[in-house]
């Protein structure tokens, strides 16, 4: 089965403390200046039950999950998300941006968890069938942004791991960006917040551009 490429569809992608929240901000005040209709979700998470999957599968209390079972959690709530969600908004014509999407699956299960990257293709294609056109990677080292992390409350399931296992992570992201450049915009997130968010704006007004009207 092969994957859509939806024109109006933007993810954010990076490890902990990358600052995609803020670079979330400054993507939603380029598209309300443009005067145009976005949908804004994440993942996991996105839609009533993908949200009591995330707890699933972050939750420090349940017991410790096996690392096909967190992969397969991460693709039950994805499936929800595009079918719920995503892929309602693009037929309507509506932008969509998205805090995470399949990428990290194959950063933290395949490149940090040393899961199968073609069974998560396999998965990717089967479950969820669909990929952005611009994917936002931002790349920041990993004892930068686990320094930003500290102080933001109590870590989860995920963000409890060892500094080994993000070094993986921010690997295996480089590696899907260098695959994939035409779709990956990698923008160094240790710059200041507000030249990180310039250069995820222009790239951003840069598809805008070259997206047609009625594109969807």
């Amino acid at each position: 089965m092969s994957l859509r490429t939806w024109p109006r569809f933007v993810t954010l992608e990076g490890g902990e403390g990358a600052g995609k929240s803020t670079v979330l901000a400054a993507l939603r005040g380029a598209f309300e200046a443009a005067g145009i209709a976005a949908v804004y979700t994440r993942e996991p998470g996105g839609t009533p039950l993908a949200e009591q999957i995330r707890g699933l599968m972050l939750d420090t209390h349940h017991e410790p999950a096996f690392d096909a079972t967190e992969l397969l959690l991460a693709f039950a709530a994805r499936a929800q998300h595009v079918q719920a969600t995503i892929l309602p908004a693009l037929q309507r014509g509506a932008w969509v941006v998205s805090d995470r999407f399949t990428d990290a699956s194959y950063a933290y299960q395949g490149a940090g968890r040393g899961g199968d990257a073609g069974f998560i293709a396999e998965l990717e294609a089967r479950v969820v069938g669909i990929r952005p056109a611009l994917t936002l990677l931002l790349d920041v080292p990993v004892e930068v942004g686990l320094a930003r992390m500290r102080g933001r409350g109590a870590a989860d399931r995920i963000e409890s791991e060892r500094n080994e296992f993000f070094e993986r992570v921010r690997q295996g992201y480089r590696d899907r960006a260098a695959a994939e450049p035409q779709r990956f915009e990698v923008v160094d997130a240790a710059q200041p917040a507000d030249a990180v968010a310039a250069q995820a704006v222009a790239r951003l007004r840069a598809l805008i551009a070259a997206t047609p009207e009625q594109a969807a």
